[in-house]
């Protein structure tokens, strides 16, 4: 089977930039010019929109990764404003990679909207937030990636078919993902994949594998499953303070999954004779009945 497009691989800098526009800066320096990759992601909330009071003033529930008092402050400590995305969209172009955003509300949806990215990504946990989807279906003209984790078949049925009723399902991603950090190898289920091809392939513009396991095997094999975007969060060290770091790949696992997606997708073909131009001469040479 061979992928209808080239592998996508997008490099989500999320909040590992722990709330510092240099080291976000680098982190693009770096996905760019050492990895490679197309494409970098980050994040963008409206704290105060995005959790309750109750939510924004109890304690971060692991306090060594906290960057604030409460986990609201935590939030406010990592967020950047619109300004700064605008910093690092441009910033992107004049290294280029591809800038984009995942959105969690409405306030940061119009904000990251009004940039006009390539394409933005609604996570997991607004995937059901339909009036916000509407609005990036009236408003945004590019490419829309959702992450299907946490989410219901019935829940999937209907999300596509949101996008199919206003004319945007062939502007429209789906990802197979699971939603924890990070996600055991039992977890992932990729027969996921499949099922996503069989069922929406032609319907949605590709199908995606978000994942947040270790290493870098199994997202070759979402490739060969029929996942053409593929999506890892990024960071310099995982060591670093923060939720994310330790279900994120280094720069070398970064471009060294680049390189095998695309050497895989170059194997993934079917052969066109029997006997191929590159092995005529060894059988000439080698083949036991050769002057048969």
């Amino acid at each position: 089977m061979e992928p209808k497009k080239p592998p996508f691989l997008i490099a989500e800098i999320g909040c590992n930039h722990k709330g510092d526009m240099s080291i976000a800066r680098e982190m693009i320096d770096v996905a760019a010019m050492f990895c490679k990759v197309p494409a970098v992601k980050f994040q963008k909330r409206t704290t105060r929109e995005v959790l309750t009071p109750e939510e924004y003033d109890r304690p971060h529930p692991n306090p060594r990764n906290s960057y604030g008092a409460t986990y609201g402050e935590h939030r406010e400590f990592l967020e950047f404003t619109i300004d700064q995305h605008l910093e690092l969209r441009d910033y992107c172009q004049s290294k280029g990679i591809v800038y984009s955003t995942s959105v969690w509300d409405m306030t940061s949806t119009k904000e990251i909207v009004a940039l006009s990215p390539q394409f933005l990504k609604i996570p997991s946990a607004c995937n059901t937030h339909f009036d916000m989807a509407a609005y990036i279906c009236d408003n945004f003209a590019g490419e829309i990636q959702v992450s299907l984790g946490m989410t219901t078949a019935a829940e999937i049925d209907g999300i596509v078919s949101f996008y199919a009723e206003r004319g945007r399902a062939k502007d429209l991603v789906i990802y197979h993902c699971t939603s924890a950090y990070p996600v055991p190898f039992r977890d992932t289920h990729l027969l996921e994949v499949s099922r996503l091809v069989e069922k929406y392939g032609k319907t949605v513009k590709t199908i995606g594998f978000s994942g947040h396991h270790l290493g870098i095997a199994i997202d070759i094999a979402a490739l060969t499953l029929g996942a053409t975007c593929i999506e890892r969060h990024f960071t310099l060290d995982r060591t670093w303070k923060g939720t994310d770091h330790a279900a994120s790949l280094e720069p070398d696992g970064m471009r060294k999954l680049w390189r095998d997606l695309k050497a895989t997708h170059e194997c993934l073909t079917a052969k066109g004779r029997d006997i191929l131009p590159i092995e005529e001469e060894a059988r000439k040479k080698l083949k036991w009945d050769r002057n048969a």
